[in-house]
C-alpha cells in the first residue's frame, strides 16, 4: 500500500463514505472555525476539503503555512447539505483526519497566492514558474498541451506517418533567422547550430526512400519575442510525404487539424475542406495574408471608380473600401476610427454614410456626381444607415493598412463570434519579391519550394512567378508554412541564380541536400504546423508563453534558472571562445 495516498483529491466520492481513506498535497486553504480547521487540500487531480477535529492532528499544523505537503488519514464523511461544494468533485464529502503527517514544509512565505498568479508580474510568475504552475489554471493548460501531443501522435500513426528524430546539433543555416551557436571542443574554432527546423533534414529523409514522416520537432531561433511567438525554442508538428503534391498534403492537414480542434476546441470548428485562397486575393479582400475568417466585412478595390474622381488625395493612388453597418454608432465611434487610423501612419480616413433615400453624406460625397453615386452604391453595396470607409496610399502599403481598418472596424461593431475556429489555406505565393534597398529579386518564403510551371516558369519576369507555397491561417493567426518542395538540381540553380546565388553557393551552404538530389529524389511536399500556437488559439490565451511549461521571458531570459548566465574560463578555453 502506498504510504502517502490511497485515493486522489479528486477520486473520492459520496459512495465511499464510511472508507478509511489516506490524501496527500499541498495545503490550499487553512480556515479555522473555532477549534475545528478546514483544510483545502490540492494535488494534480483536484481539491479535496479535510477537516481537524482532534487536538493531535491541530497541533501539526499549528505552525505550518499554505503549500506546504502533507498526508492526511481519516474516514471518509459526507458534508452538511449546505456546505455541499458543487464546483469540485469531491465536493459532497470530507475527510475527518485522525492523523496527519508533514512530507513537505513551505519554510518561506509564498509570494503571491497561487490561485491568484495570473495577475502578477510576468516576472514573478515566471521566477517562481514552479509556484505558478500550482495554480490549476496554469496547470490545466499543461496537461491540455500533454493531451493535445498525444493526439497528434495517435493521428499521424494511423495516418501511416513515421516519427523520426533529427539532430539538435547541425550546421549552421545562411537563411531564415539568426541562429543558435554550439562552439566545438574538439575541432578549434568551429560551431554547431541549434536548428531552425529540421527542414533539410526532413527531405533528406524522402531522400533516403522513407514515405510519410513526423515529429513533434523541437526549434531553435535567436528571435524577439511576440505575443504568437516564442523567443529561443518553440515547438511544431513537422511532416513531410514523399511522391505527394500539394493536395496530398492539404488533405493530410486537414485530417489532423480538423479532428484537433473539434475535439479539444471549445467552440464551432469550421468543416473541412478549408478555403483556399490565393495570397493575391487575400491581401486584396481581408489586407493580410492571415485573414480572420469569422469578420465578415470585405475590402473592395474602388482603384478604377476613382479614376474618373476629382479627388486630389486618391489622384494616382489605388483606393480601398470597406462597408460596415454603423447606423447605431455615435459620433465618436468615427473620431475613434480616425485617431486610430493616424496612430497606425494613415493621412485620414475618409467615409461615406447612405442616409434615408441612399443620400450620400460625408465630405467625399460633393465630389461624385449623381451618376457616380448611384455606381458607388451598387459596387459597394451600401444601405440606408452603412458606412463606407476608404483608404488610399501607395501600393505597397495600401492593402496593409486598409486590412488594419478591416481589423479595428470589425473589434468595434462585435462582429468576430470569439466562439469560433476558422480555418483556411492561403496558396499561390509569389516566388520572389523585390529587395527594398536594391529592387533585385530575392526569395518571399522558403527558398526550397518548386516555382508553379517549373524550369519554364523561371525564364519569366521574377515577380511574377508563383510557388507551391502556402500557409494554414487559424483565426488570423498563421499556423503553418510549407511547400511542394524543389527537388530537381537544374530548376534550383537557376531560381537560386534569380536570387543572386551562384551554383557554388548552393555546394557550400546547402552541400548535402543539393548533392543528394543528384542520386535520385522524388517529388516531396510538407509543412509543419506550430504546436505552441495551436495550443494558444486551444487555451484561448493572449500569449504564447501560457501554454508552455518553462518559458522564457519577453527579453528571452529563463528568469527562474538565470539563463543565459556567465560561464567560468575553463569552460571558454576549453570551447575555444574569447569573450570581446
Amino acid at each position: 500500500m502506498n504510504p502517502y495516498r490511497t485515493l486522489n483529491c479528486a477520486e473520492l466520492k459520496k459512495g465511499m463514505v464510511g472508507r478509511r481513506i489516506r490524501l496527500a498535497g499541498w495545503i490550499d486553504t487553512i480556515r479555522d472555525h473555532g477549534g475545528v480547521i478546514f483544510l483545502d487540500v490540492r494535488d494534480h487531480y483536484g481539491v479535496a476539503q479535510v477537516v481537524l477535529n482532534e487536538e493531535a492532528t491541530r497541533t501539526v499544523l499549528k505552525h505550518l503555512s499554505r503549500e506546504t505537503v502533507i498526508t492526511a488519514e481519516g474516514l471518509l464523511k459526507e458534508r452538511d447539505p449546505e456546505t455541499v461544494n458543487p464546483k469540485i468533485a469531491s465536493g459532497e464529502v470530507e475527510l475527518a483526519a485522525s492523523s496527519v503527517e508533514v512530507l513537505g514544509k513551505a519554510y518561506y512565505p509564498v509570494p503571491f497566492a497561487i490561485t491568484d498568479s495570473l495577475a502578477t508580474r510576468e516576472e514573478v510568475r515566471l521566477r517562481y514558474r514552479y509556484l505558478d504552475l500550482r495554480n490549476p489554471a496554469v496547470h490545466s493548460v499543461i496537461e491540455l498541451r500533454a493531451k493535445v501531443l498525444s493526439y497528434i501522435r495517435n493521428k499521424m500513426e494511423s495516418l501511416g506517418f513515421l516519427e523520426v528524430q533529427t539532430p539538435m546539433l547541425t550546421a549552421s543555416s545562411p537563411e531564415g533567422a539568426r541562429d543558435y551557436l554550439v562552439p566545438s571542443r574538439k575541432f578549434r574554432g568551429k560551431f554547431y547550430a541549434l536548428p531552425q527546423a529540421p527542414q533539410i533534414f526532413k527531405q533528406l529523409l524522402m531522400v533516403s526512400g522513407f514515405d510519410k514522416y513526423y515529429q513533434i520537432a523541437p526549434c531553435f531561433r535567436d528571435e524577439d519575442a511576440r505575443a504568437d511567438r516564442s523567443p529561443g525554442e518553440f515547438y511544431q508538428l513537422d511532416f513531410e510525404m514523399a511522391f505527394a503534391t500539394q493536395e496530398d498534403v492539404f488533405e493530410a492537414a486537414e485530417e489532423i487539424l480538423y479532428g484537433l480542434f473539434k475535439t479539444f476546441a471549445s467552440g464551432e470548428v469550421s468543416p473541412a475542406p478549408f478555403p483556399r485562397i490565393t495570397f493575391k486575393d487575400s491581401m486584396l479582400k481581408y489586407g493580410t495574408d492571415k485573414p480572420d475568417l469569422r469578420n465578415p466585412l470585405l475590402i473592395q478595390d474602388l482603384s478604377d471608380f476613382f479614376k474618373n474622381v476629382e479627388f486630389a488625395p486618391f489622384k494616382g493612388k489605388p483606393v480601398r473600401g470597406i462597408t460596415a453597418d454603423c447606423k447605431s454608432q455615435p459620433k465618436s465611434f468615427f473620431e475613434k476610427m480616425l485617431a486610430f487610423a493616424l496612430g497606425i501612419g494613415m493621412k485620414g480616413l475618409g467615409y461615406i454614410t447612405a442616409a434615408e433615400g441612399l443620400e450620400l453624406k460625408g465630405p467625399i460625397a460633393k465630389f461624385l456626381d449623381p451618376e457616380k453615386k448611384v455606381e458607388l452604391i451598387k459596387l459597394s453595396g451600401l444601405e440606408i444607415g452603412k458606412t463606407l470607409f476608404f483608404v488610399s496610399d501607395a501600393p505597397a502599403l495600401v492593402d496593409k493598412l486598409a486590412g488594419q481598418i478591416r481589423t479595428e472596424l470589425g473589434n468595434r461593431l462585435g462582429l468576430i463570434d470569439e466562439s469560433r475556429f476558422e480555418l483556411c489555406f492561403i496558396t499561390d505565393f509569389p516566388m520572389y519579391e523585390a529587395n527594398e534597398d536594391t529592387g533585385k529579386p530575392q526569395f518571399t518564403h522558403n527558398p526550397f519550394s518548386m516555382p508553379q510551371g517549373g524550369m519554364a516558369a523561371l525564364e519569366g519576369d521574377p515577380l511574377e512567378i508563383l510557388a507551391y507555397q502556402y500557409d494554414i491561417v487559424a483565426n488570423g493567426v498563421e499556423l503553418s508554412s510549407g511547400a511542394v518542395r524543389n527537388h530537381q538540381p537544374d530548376v534550383m540553380v537557376k531560381a537560386f541564380e534569380i536570387a543572386g546565388y551562384d551554383k557554388k553557393d548552393l555546394e557550400e551552404k546547402f552541400g548535402a541536400l543539393f548533392e543528394a538530389f543528384h542520386y535520385g529524389a522524388p517529388p516531396h511536399a510538407g509543412m509543419a504546423p506550430g504546436i505552441d500556437r495551436i495550443l494558444m488559439l486551444l487555451a484561448g490565451a493572449s500569449n504564447i508563453r501560457e501554454v508552455v511549461a518553462f518559458p522564457l521571458s519577453s527579453n528571452g531570459q529563463d528568469l527562474m534558472m538565470n539563463a543565459p548566465a556567465p560561464v567560468t574560463e575553463l569552460q571558454l578555453r576549453e570551447a575555444h571562445v574569447k569573450i570581446r
